[in-house]
């Protein structure tokens, strides 16, 4: 009997300490890509406008612009997929129980909430870069700098939540980010340059 009170135990330490790391890939998969999506969208933008307009506030102007229309973008599209998750549990639960047990299901509320604000907060890196540096290189620089910092940063949060490999996630987001941002930049470039 006392053997079989501690393998008890020793079972229900075990499961207290151990955590079901995939259970947290849902939201924070959302919570990285809203925020790695503001940020390398916005950046990119501004970093595009900046190719050919080296004025301060076409670049903030235009950051500001798609700060705003991405989190709106976001939150509408995680609404509209959150809801369809709701409806289908609903018809789930009637199906199986006749009940709804609320508690249970996902709030599409929340979640635009959330992606609307992790897409802002992203984004809010460039502008903020960006906003007190009158001098074109100066600025195109500190943008630059500002993002890669968060692009690290961004990847290391990922990969320590969800208990991955931290340099290869960072690594990730980081020569995605700066793939985006050079695209942008180069194609507007050469657009302005030569096609306008």
């Amino acid at each position: 009997m006392d053997q079989l009170a501690r393998n008890t135990n020793m079972d229900i330490e075990k499961e207290s300490t151990t955590f079901d790391y995939s259970k947290r890939a849902q939201w924070l998969r959302a919570a990285v890509l809203g925020a790695n999506d503001g940020l390398v969208s916005t950046a990119s933008l501004m970093m595009g406008v900046g190719a050919v307009k080296h004025d301060i506030k076409a670049m903030i102007l235009s950051g500001f612009a798609g700060m705003v229309a991405g989190a709106c973008s976001m939150a509408i599209g995680e609404f509209v997929s959150v809801y369809s998750q709701y409806d289908i549990e609903v018809a789930q639960m009637e199906r199986n129980s006749g009940e709804i047990e609320k508690e249970k299901l996902p709030s599409p509320t929340q979640a635009a909430a959330a992606s609307a604000l992790a897409f802002s907060a992203g984004a809010i890196v460039p502008l903020l870069a960006a906003a007190f540096v009158k001098e074109y290189r100066v600025r195109i620089i500190a943008v630059l700098a500002a993002v890669t910092v968060a692009l690290v940063v961004f990847g290391w949060l990922g990969a320590a939540l969800g208990k991955a490999p931290v340099v290869r996630s960072s690594a990730r987001v980081l020569f995605g980010g700066w793939f985006a941002m050079a695209v942008t930049f180069g194609l507007t470039k050469l657009i302005g340059l030569h096609g306008l």
